[in-house]
């Protein structure tokens, strides 16, 4: 965080290194921040919590190399300064990534030294339990998504564009949270098109916010990198805090193609939940930032790289939805951020539709669309049991 503090001052008159190095202040101390709550856990814990827990804090020490990556990828690639801000980060995500090798194979590491503590079989990698949702969902989050799209929980916060909730703005709503730790923080969200950049907060854990449809509730913005904006401001609706759930809502970004980056929705919610929902843009759509997040019957669109981030990802059951990009442009669906081989992130798209918007099928054939492509040294995606569109991948 010193060093981006320090390159501010020298980094002249061009805003867009102002822009970087200011999201760089951001993203540093998130990672910070990260390092030192991981630390504190597991100074906390014995050998035998650490090794039964070892997913939870590779989860959590990949973050930390997220928000760095993030940092780095937030500066144009004949930038000067970049390199420096990269040579800055390198060591640390060597070191983390040693110890992420190290939580991977920590039962056997025990083993070696003839200690036996009967570990559960959590390190198999397998995120989902039977029921197809996350191991790490409680059993009340289950049976509250099981239920009918239709309604919701009792809420703690009504939003209303015609005055007839208790707030007129989504932002408002979340900055009436008041949970001590017990439950969920519940938050209505009536139809409308919200025009707000919304802000989920580290400090608001276990919001769960539903609206009346996906069609029907709408977050908008139409901030994007073309409009002077860099990537990761871009986000017109933004969850920084762990344990957030949204139902039968919409996030859109309508930038357009020609906004180039502009993103809908950007997460950085460790064991997030988003259900019904409907993610609408063109480049960077929804940016998986970090942490464990978990999509089921949503509908993602959008052109380059639209799905794409550095966390833990899995979409489910959903309808993804290539659009006609600019002319001399193709698709790609996804593009992971992977960095290091120690971090468990990466992004699985399970039992999905990929298919293209009516603009673009009369045209399917002749503008290339991709599954992916490899962004980072590690990108990991994984596509199965999906059904695909008669694209042109050649």
């Amino acid at each position: 965080m010193n060093l981006s503090e320090d390159l501010v001052g020298n980094a002249g008159s061009e805003p867009r290194t102002k822009l970087s190095l200011e999201d760089c202040k951001t993203l540093l101390k998130n990672a910070s921040d990260e390092l030192q709550d991981t630390l504190k856990k597991m100074n906390n814990s014995d050998m035998k919590s650490i090794a039964e827990h070892a997913d939870d804090f590779r989860i959590w020490l990949s973050s930390i190399i997220s928000y760095q990556e993030l940092c780095v990828d937030g500066f144009e690639h004949d930038n000067n300064i970049k390199s420096k801000v990269q040579n800055s980060t390198n060591y640390g995500n060597e070191l983390t990534d040693n110890v992420l090798t190290i939580l991977g194979g920590i039962s056997n590491i025990l083993q070696d030294f003839g200690l036996q503590f009967n570990l559960p079989a959590s390190h198999s990698r397998r995120l989902l339990g039977a029921d197809g949702y996350p191991t790490w969902l409680s059993a009340a989050d289950r049976k509250l998504l099981a239920v009918d799209n239709a309604g919701g929980p009792a809420p703690n916060a009504v939003v209303a564009l015609d005055g007839t909730g208790q707030f007129k703005s989504i932002s408002e709503a979340i900055n009436s949270y008041a949970n001590a730790g017990n439950g969920r923080y519940v938050i209505y969200v009536k139809a409308g098109i919200y025009d707000e950049a919304v802000v989920v907060p580290k400090t608001h854990s276990n919001i769960l916010m539903y609206g009346d449809g996906p069609e029907k509730t709408i977050v908008t913005g139409k901030r994007s990198f073309n409009g002077g904006v860099n990537t990761w401001n871009t986000a017109s609706f933004v969850v920084e805090a762990p344990g957030f759930i949204a139902k039968n809502m919409g996030f859109e970004n309508t930038a357009g193609p020609d906004g180039h980056q502009a993103v809908a929705i950007r997460v950085n919610s460790d064991m997030s939940v988003f259900h019904n929902c409907k993610f609408d843009g063109y480049q960077d759509t929804l940016l998986y930032q970090a942490g464990r997040q978990f999509y089921r019957d949503c509908v993602i669109s959008g052109t380059i790289d639209f799905i794409f981030g550095y966390g833990a990802a899995v979409i489910q059951n959903s309808e993804i939805i290539a659009r006609m990009p600019n002319p001399s442009q193709v698709n790609t669906v996804t593009a992971d951020g992977k960095t290091e081989k120690g971090q468990n992130t990466g992004l699985v798209i399970h039992n999905c539709k990929i298919v293209a918007e009516a603009a673009l099928f009369p045209q399917r054939l002749t503008v290339k669309t991709y599954l992916g492509r490899p962004w980072k040294e590690f990108s990991t995606t994984v596509v199965m049991e999906s059904e695909l569109g008669d694209f042109d991948s050649a």
